[in-house]
C-alpha cells in the first residue's frame, strides 16, 4: 500500500491488489496504449489526461472503463486489465485499468473533452508540464507506470 498527498493535498492511498477499498467503486481511470503510443484525452479545463469518470448506476466498473474510453477518445478497447485502486479522502474510490486500444473511431462528440491525444512518450517531468491535468501529476500515475512495467504490460 502506498500513501501520499495528491496535487491538492488530499490524502491518497493506492494499492495494486484486488478491490482494496471498494468492490463497487464510484470512478474509473484508464491508462491506455494504442499502436505503441499513449492515448489520452484533452480535457478543456484540466488538460491532457487518461480517460476516466464516474461509474453510472447499474454499470460495472469494467463497463464504465470501456464506455469512458470510447466517449472521451473514440477508442475501442481491445483488452482491459485491472491494475489497482486508489482512495482519495474523504470519499472517492477509483479503480485503475490498463487498456490496449484496438482502434480509434471518429466521433461527432467526445462528451466533455476535446478528443484524443496520442503521445509517443510521457514527459519525464510531467508535473512541470502545463499541458497535463493535475490528475497526471501525483504519485498515482508514477506508481502505476512502475507496476505496469513490473507486470510486463509495458516496456
Amino acid at each position: 500500500m502506498h500513501e501520499f498527498r495528491d496535487y491538492y493535498g488530499h490524502r491518497v492511498r493506492l494499492a495494486f491488489t484486488a478491490d482494496p477499498f471498494s468492490a463497487s467503486p464510484g470512478h474509473v481511470w484508464v491508462i491506455c496504449r494504442y499502436g505503441g503510443r499513449w492515448l489520452l484525452t484533452d480535457h478543456p479545463y484540466r488538460g491532457w489526461e487518461f480517460p476516466g469518470g464516474k461509474v453510472e448506476q447499474g454499470e460495472r466498473a469494467e463497463e464504465a472503463a470501456v464506455r469512458e474510453v470510447m466517449e472521451e477518445t473514440g477508442g475501442v478497447v481491445g483488452s482491459l486489465h485491472y491494475l489497482g485502486q486508489y482512495h482519495v479522502e474523504p470519499d472517492i474510490v477509483k479503480t485503475i485499468y490498463f487498456a490496449d486500444i484496438a482502434r480509434l473511431t471518429e466521433r461527432s462528440s467526445y462528451w466533455e473533452t476535446n478528443g484524443p491525444v496520442l503521445l509517443e512518450a510521457l514527459p519525464a517531468d510531467i508535473r512541470a508540464d502545463s499541458r497535463f491535468s493535475y490528475l497526471m501529476k501525483d504519485d498515482v500515475l508514477a506508481l502505476s507506470l512502475v507496476e505496469l512495467r513490473r507486470r510486463g504490460w509495458i516496456g
